[in-house]
């Protein structure tokens, strides 16, 4: 027999038994099945048809994709975009916001946005703002002395708070500069420091406690002509015309490191909050942003995307334990307050031998107490000392003084501050709050003219 034939038994492992399982193929080689070997010709022709199936299809999807392609593009051209040619792969959306900021005003940050189809692409870039609004922001460092009792000892140690401040205008002597309250508050000294890395002494030239907002001075003749150069003063926006969800930029120095930029969105308009200044609690209301607001950020610029200040940045809520939550002072709300601040008059502190002298003992009525017994916040009377400026302008046990020459008194502290300040024979006006026949109190203007210290305290 040949080596192919076989006989197929029903029966073989290899098959189940079933109908015709007694069926014996033919063992006769010439009668088994044979291969079909295909000519070379053939082989030709199936390769040519192979061929052109493929390219058909493959045609068919070059086509399409080149389509989708040019949709894309025409969609982009009407949108004043392009893809950049070298870079086609990674579809990177480039071309140019309008804005109707000039340039060397704050260029509006760059948002560049296309949807074709399914695809949107948005670039942003806040690079113009900051190099255009960083000249104006500047660092404030508080040197201040801490004094605290301990087993009956009264100790001291000398410090350093760091803060923010923006450049907001300048008069014929010198840099007006805004900040908080807060930052400058019980200070020995304060020191500026600008863009370029000078720092120079400044003056508390006004302040309002109530709104946290207060307006250094530095002297142009203490300014060198580099860092006139290099500095800038920043354009006030308008808070009042700000929609949830716009973008927002944060400029300040955070953590004393130096000045920083983030970025976020106003997160909320009139948020209520109150917090406690130094000397008494701010109650307004603020500006809520997810920008990173965090120590040493206080005092510094909350931007809009033109580069404007549309806030003061005031602090951060909840500390550690909430994440978002920066609050600024609405600039609308603080412009009129600043423009007041701004037109005081700038004072040095007096030597001691020299200060003026009030006479009389008082203590502080802060928020507490004065929600408690119903009476007004200031300096509380307890004695006016004889043969003194006080006792010639008729101050009594009781008067609360509110007011010393145009700044809030909040705190004995805050008044022995201002003292500081005034020379001997020196008029002020005070603003005192004097009880009444009803019960209630009585908004009083009295002109003091500041004598001498004694040569003992009384």
């Amino acid at each position: 027999m040949y080596e192919d034939d076989y006989t197929y038994n029903a029966h073989s492992e290899n098959r189940p038994a079933g109908p015709g399982a007694d069926m014996r193929f033919d063992p006769n080689p010439e009668k088994a099945p044979k291969k079909t070997k295909l000519g070379m010709g053939k082989k030709i022709l199936m390769t040519v048809c192979l061929g052109l199936f493929f390219g058909v299809f493959g045609g068919l999807g070059f086509m399409a994709a080149t389509s989708a392609t040019e949709i894309l593009r025409s969609g982009m051209e009407q949108a004043g975009l392009r893809l950049k040619p070298q870079e086609e792969e990674a579809i990177e959306v480039t071309g140019e916001a309008e804005s109707d900021v000039s340039e060397a005003a704050a260029p509006a940050v760059r948002v560049d946005e296309v949807d074709a189809g399914n695809i949107t692409a948005v670039v942003t870039d806040v690079t113009d703002v900051v190099s255009n609004v960083m000249p104006a922001v500047v660092s404030v460092n508080n040197n201040y002395t801490e004094t605290y009792q301990y087993f009956g000892r009264e100790f001291s140690n000398e410090g350093q708070a760091s803060g923010s401040g923006i450049i907001i205008g300048e008069n014929e002597t010198e840099i007006l500069i805004v900040s908080n309250y807060h930052v400058v508050y019980e200070n020995d000294m304060l020191e500026v420091q600008f863009v370029d890395g000078s720092m120079l002494e400044a003056q508390v030239k006004g302040s309002d406690p109530s709104m946290d907002l207060t307006v250094l001075a530095v002297a142009l003749e203490d300014i060198s002509n580099e860092t006139r150069e290099s500095i800038a003063i920043a354009k006030l926006g308008d808070s009042d015309s700000l929609m949830v969800g716009e973008p927002a930029i944060a400029i300040g120095n955070a953590m004393g490191y130096g000045q920083s930029v983030t970025t976020g969105v106003v997160s909320a308009l009139d948020r209520e909050s109150s917090y406690y200044n130094g000397e008494s609690e701010v109650n307004t209301t603020f500006i809520q942003t997810d920008a990173a607001i965090n120590p040493g950020n206080s005092g510094g610029a909350l931007l809009n995307i033109k580069g404007e200040v549309i806030g003061i940045n005031s602090n951060k809520v909840g500390g550690d334990l909430i994440e978002g939550m920066g609050y600024a002072i609405p600039i609308s709300a603080a412009r009129p307050i600043i423009e007041e601040l701004m037109l005081m008059e700038t004072r040095t502190a007096v030597e001691e031998d020299d200060r003026g002298y009030l006479g009389i003992y008082g203590i502080t009525v802060d928020t507490e107490y004065s929600e408690v017994f119903n009476i007004p916040q200031g300096v509380f009377i307890t004695d006016v000392f004889a043969d003194t400026a006080a006792e010639a302008a008729g101050l009594k046990y009781g008067d609360i003084i509110t007011e010393f020459d145009g700044v809030e008194i909040y705190s004995m502290e805050t008044l022995a501050k201002r003292l500081s300040f005034y020379e001997v024979g020196e008029s002020v006006t005070l603003i005192v709050m004097s009880g009444d026949a009803m019960g209630g109190y009585e908004e009083k203007e009295i002109e003091v003219v500041l004598g001498e210290q004694p040569t003992e305290t009384p």
